[in-house]
C-alpha cells in the first residue's frame, strides 16, 4: 500500500520496489497476504487512525512521520502521489499519512489529480498516462523496512501505480500566445503544452501563418551536382512550408501542430523535429504532401477544421439558431467600432465605475451607447438588451479587439515590405512607470515609390545592453515575418550601447549582415553641435545659464506668468492704437517663455525668440521680484539677471545666437522629414555650412545695427565701438569694443560652430554618400555618374551578383539617355521624387536593377525623428492615471495611434474575422 503512493520520475518502469516473495496484487492468482499485512477489523482500524492521524489537516497533507523505528530513504526522482512532493537520495521518509478506507475513493482521488497542474512536480500532461504494457507488473514492498513500516498501517488492496515523468515547469504554466516562438527550431513539441491550451496555441500559429522569411539570405550547400539553396518560390507553392533562419532547415507547420494525432509515418519527423535541408531534392516537398488521404493532408484538414468553427462540435446548434448568430455579429460590430474610435483618438477605454448605476462608465461604453442609439440594428442586441455573459464589453474582450486592430496594421506594413529591403531605426526611452521601452521603426519604399517610416512594435527591455536590444529586435522582426538579413541601413543616436565599435548594437548587426550600413542620426548630431559650442565658449555658456535662470524665475508661479501676459496684452493694445504693428489672423498671439533643454531639438531657438518678444515684460516681472521677492535668493537672482540684461554682452549674444540657431533650426526641421533622403540631407548640411560662413564674412555690420536698435528701444546703454574694452587701466592688453565683439565673440563662435559641424557630420564625406551622389536627378541628371553608381552597388554584395553588375552598367547608360529627354523627369528635386515618378511611368519594371539601386539609397535613414514621435505619443497614451497599463496593450495601442494612415484602412470585417479566429468563441460572429 505504501509503495502504491510512490511514483518514479524516470518513467522507465511502472513497478514499485518488491521482494522476491512479495505479494502480487495484479496477477490472476495473487500470493496470500502475510499476517502482519492483513486488513484489521474496523474497530481496531479506527483506533489506529485516531492515534496516527495528525490533528491538523494542513499538517497532515504534507507530513511524513513514520511509526516504524527504522527510517527509509527514497531513491532520487521518486514522488509521493498524495502531496506530490519529490524526495531526493538524502531525504529520510519519516512517515506517510494513511489514505481513506475505501479503495474506490483512493483510486478516484489519484486519477482526479492525474492532469492537475503542480509547479513542484512539473510533469507534462502526456506523461501521466499509464502504459498498457505496465498494467500487469508486480507491485509490493521492496525490503524489510517497507514491511515494518506497514505493520501498523491500514492495508488494503493495492491500486495500480501512477507513473509520472518530470518535465519543464514552464510547459505546465499558462503560455502567453503573443510570446510563442516564431522560428520553428525554437518551438517545443506541441504535446508539451497543457492539453487545455493546445488548441489555442495551434490556432495562434495558424492565424500567424507559417514562418516564411522571404528576405533571408539563404545558405548555400555544395552537392555533387553543384551549389544549391532554398528557393523562395517554394513559399508560394507550399503555404505550410516554414524556414528556420537559425538552423537553415525547412519544416511543416501543419504536421507540427498535429504531430501526435495523425502519426509519424512517411518520414514526417523530418519536417517536424529534424528539419529538411536537402535542397538538391525538391521533389521531397511534393512527396511529403502525398495523396488525398496522406498524413500531411489529414493534418491540413484538422488545421482547417480548427479555424472554421462551422465544422466544430457545436456547429449544428449554431446553424439552427440564426438569430443568435446575427445578434453576436451586431454586438461585436458595436464593440469594434467603439474600440476603433478610442484607438484613433488615443483615448482611455475604461471608467472608474462601470456599473449600471454609474453616470460615467468610461469612453468605450459611452461611445458604444451612442452607436447603439444611432444604429437600431446594433442597439437591438447591445448593452442592456444582451445577455450578461455575452455583452462583448469585458476588459479582456476590449484588449483582444485592440490586439486585432494592431495585428491588422502591422500586417499591412509587412505586406508593403514583404521580401524587400528596409532600414532600421531604434531608440529607447522610459515610460511613466519607469519601464525601459524600445521602439522599432522600419524605413522602406512602398509599392508606389514613396519612402515611409512605420512603427512595427514597442518592446519592454530589462536593460539597455546591446545584446539584449539585438535579441528583442530579432524577435520582433521574426514575429512580423521579417529577417535581419533584409536590413540595409541602421539609424541610432550616439549612445555607446548603440554605436559602439566593439560591442555596440550597430556592430552586432553588422556581424550578421555586412550590408546594414550605420548612419548616426543627423538631427541628434546637430543638437550636439549646439551643446558642444555652449560648453566650450565661456560667453555662450554664461548666456545659456542665464537663459535657464530667466525661465525658472519668471515661470515659477502663476502670478508671475499672469503679470507678464497682462503687461504683454497692454503693450500690444498700445502699439495697435499707435499703428506700430499690424493686425490680422495669426498675428499678435499669446506667447510664453519656452523652456530650453539639451535633448530637445530646437528648444534653445524657441526660448530666444520668446525672450526677444517678451523682453520688456520679463524685465518688469524681474523688477517686481527684485523689490518684493519672498526670499533673499529670489531677490538676488532677479538682481543678477537684470544687471546682465543691461549689459551689451547679453544683447550681442542673444542676436548672434538667434541668427546662428535660425540657420541650424531650419536644417533640423528639414532633417526630421520622413521623406528626406541621405543625399539631400548632405546637400542641406553643406548649404548650412556655406550660410554660416557667409554670415561670418559679411554679417557683423548688419548684426551690429540690430543690436543698436534693440538697445535704443529698451533703454540699454550702447557702447562706443572705438573705445577700449574692459578695464581702461590695464594697458597691457588694450583692445577696442569692436575688436572684442567682432573677433573674440562673433568670429570665434561662428568658427567653433563650423568646426563642430564638420567634425560631427563626418558621414557627409564618406564614400557611401559620395557614390550615392551619382544618382542625383537634379537639373535633368546633371550630376549623374555611372561609375559612382556601380561603386555604390558594390557596397551591397548580397543584392547584386557578378552578372547583374555587368548588366547594371548598360542599364544605367540606357536609363540616363532615356530619362534625360523626358519632361516628366525634368524638375525632380531628389531621389524620393525619382522613385515616385519611376513607378508612375513604369520605369521601375523597365530598369529593375536601377530601381533596386535607388531603393538601397532611399532606405538609409537620416534621423530618428519618427522614433522620437512615437515616444511623444506614448506619453499621451500611458499617463500617470494609466500607469498600470501592460506592455502588450501599450504596444498595440501605440501602433494604432502612430500609424493612422494604415489604421484608417483597416476594415471592420477583417478585425471581426481575426477576433473569431484567435480563440474558440462561445458564439459565431461571421
Amino acid at each position: 500500500m505504501v509503495e502504491s503512493w510512490l511514483m518514479r520520475s524516470s518513467g522507465d518502469a511502472a513497478r514499485a520496489r518488491s521482494t522476491s516473495n512479495g505479494p502480487n496484487y495484479n496477477s490472476p492468482n495473487p500470493n496470500p497476504i502475510p499476517n502482519n499485512l492483513q486488513r484489521k477489523p474496523q474497530k481496531e482500524r479506527s483506533s489506529i487512525r485516531e492515534q496516527t492521524r495528525p490533528k491538523k489537516k494542513e499538517e497532515a497533507a504534507h507530513s511524513h512521520r513514520s511509526q516504524s523505528p527504522t527510517p527509509v530513504r527514497h531513491r532520487s526522482g521518486v514522488f509521493c502521489s498524495l502531496c506530490r512532493r519529490q524526495f531526493h537520495s538524502t531525504t529520510p521518509l519519516k512517515g506517510i499519512w494513511k489514505l481513506k478506507d475505501e479503495k474506490e475513493t483512493l483510486i478516484s482521488s489519484l486519477f482526479k489529480r492525474k492532469f492537475q497542474e503542480n509547479d513542484d512536480l512539473g510533469a507534462t500532461p502526456s506523461s501521466n498516462i499509464i502504459n498498457d504494457k505496465q498494467e500487469n507488473e508486480d507491485i509490493g514492498p521492496s525490503s524489510k523496512n517497507d514491511i515494518d513500516m506497514q505493520e501498523n498501517e491500514d492495508i488494503g488492496p493495492t491500486p495500480s501505480p501512477i507513473i509520472t515523468l518530470a518535465s519543464s515547469p514552464s510547459t505546465r504554466n499558462k503560455i502567453d500566445l503573443n510570446d510563442l516562438p516564431s522560428d520553428p527550431s525554437d518551438r517545443p513539441p506541441i504535446t508539451s503544452y497543457h492539453p487545455n491550451q493546445i488548441d489555442d496555441i495551434r490556432r495562434a500559429y495558424l492565424v500567424k501563418k507559417a514562418f516564411q522569411p522571404r528576405g533571408h539570405d539563404f545558405k548555400w550547400t555544395n552537392y555533387s551536382s553543384g551549389r544549391r539553396r532554398f528557393n523562395v518560390k517554394w513559399f508560394d507553392k507550399y503555404h505550410w512550408l516554414e524556414y528556420s533562419t537559425k538552423q537553415e532547415k525547412a519544416y511543416c507547420l501543419y504536421c507540427y501542430l498535429f504531430n501526435e494525432s495523425v502519426g509519424n509515418k512517411g518520414g514526417r519527423e523530418t519536417f517536424v523535429s529534424g528539419g529538411f535541408c536537402n535542397w538538391s531534392k525538391p521533389g521531397v516537398l511534393k512527396e511529403h504532401v502525398g495523396l488525398v488521404n496522406s498524413i500531411h493532408n489529414k493534418a491540413a484538414q484538422k488545421c482547417e477544421n480548427l479555424l472554421n468553427q462551422k465544422r466544430s462540435y457545436d456547429a449544428n446548434e449554431k446553424r439552427r439558431n440564426k438569430e443568435r448568430r446575427i445578434g453576436n455579429r451586431y454586438r461585436l460590430m458595436g464593440s469594434v467600432r467603439s474600440a476603433g474610435f478610442c484607438l484613433e483618438n488615443s483615448l482611455p477605454f475604461r471608467g472608474h465605475d462601470e456599473s449600471e448605476k454609474s453616470l460615467y462608465k468610461g469612453i468605450f461604453l459611452s461611445v458604444l451607447k451612442l452607436i447603439s442609439v444611432n444604429n437600431p440594428d446594433i442597439g437591438k442586441y447591445t448593452l442592456g438588451k444582451a445577455k450578461k455573459n455575452n455583452k462583448l464589453t469585458a476588459p479582456s474582450i476590449q484588449k483582444e479587439i485592440v490586439d486585432c486592430y494592431s495585428k491588422e496594421v502591422t500586417k499591412m506594413i509587412c505586406e508593403e515590405i514583404k521580401d524587400d529591403v528596409f532600414g532600421l531605426l531604434v531608440d529607447e526611452s522610459s515610460d511613466v512607470s519607469l519601464k525601459e521601452q524600445m521602439a522599432v521603426v522600419v524605413r522602406y519604399v512602398d509599392k508606389v515609390g514613396v519612402v515611409k517610416e512605420s512603427l512595427i512594435g514597442v518592446a519592454h527591455v530589462r536593460n539597455t545592453y546591446s545584446l539584449t536590444l539585438k535579441e528583442a529586435i530579432v524577435s520582433l522582426l521574426a514575429d512580423n515575418h521579417l529577417s535581419i538579413d533584409q536590413i540595409r541601413g541602421q539609424g541610432y543616436d550616439g549612445a555607446s550601447n548603440m554605436r559602439g565599435e566593439f560591442n555596440g548594437l550597430k556592430t552586432l548587426i553588422l556581424k550578421d549582415n555586412p550590408s546594414a550600413h550605420y548612419i548616426h542620426c543627423f538631427a541628434h548630431q546637430l543638437q550636439l553641435v549646439i551643446v558642444a559650442v555652449a560648453k566650450k565658449h565661456d560667453g555662450v555658456k554664461e548666456f545659456y545659464e542665464t537663459l535657464g535662470m530667466v525661465v525658472n524665475t519668471v515661470g515659477a508661479s502663476c502670478k508671475r506668468k499672469d503679470m507678464m501676459l497682462e503687461a504683454k496684452k497692454e503693450r500690444v493694445e498700445n502699439e495697435i492704437l499707435a499703428g506700430e504693428i499690424n493686425t490680422g489672423k495669426g498675428l499678435n498671439q499669446e506667447v510664453s517663455l519656452a523652456r530650453p533643454g539639451d535633448t530637445r531639438w530646437g528648444s534653445h531657438h524657441r526660448t530666444i525668440i520668446s525672450l526677444l518678444k517678451l523682453f520688456p515684460e520679463v524685465v518688469e516681472v524681474l523688477t517686481f521680484i527684485k523689490q518684493d521677492g519672498e526670499t533673499f535668493q529670489q531677490r538676488s537672482n532677479a538682481s543678477g539677471i537684470l544687471s546682465y540684461f543691461e549689459s551689451l554682452e547679453f544683447v550681442f549674444y542673444i542676436h548672434l545666437l538667434n541668427d546662428i540657431l535660425g540657420l541650424t533650426n531650419a536644417l533640423s526641421k528639414h532633417l526630421q522629414k520622413k521623406s528626406q533622403d541621405l543625399l539631400e540631407a548632405s546637400h542641406l548640411i553643406s548649404g548650412t555650412k556655406r550660410a554660416l560662413n557667409h554670415l561670418r564674412q559679411n554679417g557683423f555690420e548688419k548684426m551690429l545695427a540690430n543690436v543698436t536698435s534693440f538697445c535704443e528701444k529698451n533703454n540699454i546703454k550702447m557702447l562706443d565701438m572705438a573705445e577700449s574694452y574692459g578695464n581702461k587701466r590695464n594697458r597691457k592688453y588694450v583692445v577696442t569694443n569692436r575688436h572684442h565683439f567682432e573677433v573674440k565673440v562673433f568670429n570665434t563662435v561662428l568658427d567653433m560652430q563650423l568646426q563642430e559641424l564638420g567634425s560631427r557630420f563626418s558621414e557627409v564625406s564618406t564614400s557611401l554618400i559620395e557614390n550615392m551622389s551619382g544618382l542625383n536627378p537634379c537639373n535633368s541628371f546633371a550630376k549623374f555618374d555611372i561609375s559612382k553608381i556601380v561603386k555604390f552597388s558594390e557596397m551591397y554584395p548580397n543584392d547584386f551578383n557578378k552578372e547583374e553588375r555587368g548588366v547594371l552598367t548598360g542599364d544605367l547608360s540606357t536609363f540616363y539617355h532615356t530619362l534625360k529627354e523626358d519632361d516628366k523627369f525634368a524638375n525632380l528635386t531628389g531621389l524620393s521624387d525619382l522613385a515616385r515618378v519611376m513607378v508612375e511611368t513604369g520605369k521601375n519594371e523597365t530598369f529593375p536593377l536601377v530601381y533596386r539601386t535607388l531603393k538601397l539609397a532611399l532606405v538609409l535613414s537620416v534621423a530618428t525623428a519618427t522614433v522620437e514621435r512615437c515616444f511623444s505619443k506614448m506619453k499621451l497614451i500611458k499617463t500617470d492615471l494609466r500607469n498600470r497599463m501592460g506592455d502588450e496593450y501599450l504596444n498595440n495601442a501605440l501602433i494604432c495611434a502612430v500609424e493612422k494612415e494604415f489604421f484608417c484602412k483597416v476594415k471592420e470585417e477583417d478585425v471581426m474575422a481575426r477576433f473569431q479566429a484567435i480563440k474558440n468563441r462561445r458564439g459565431e460572429f461571421i
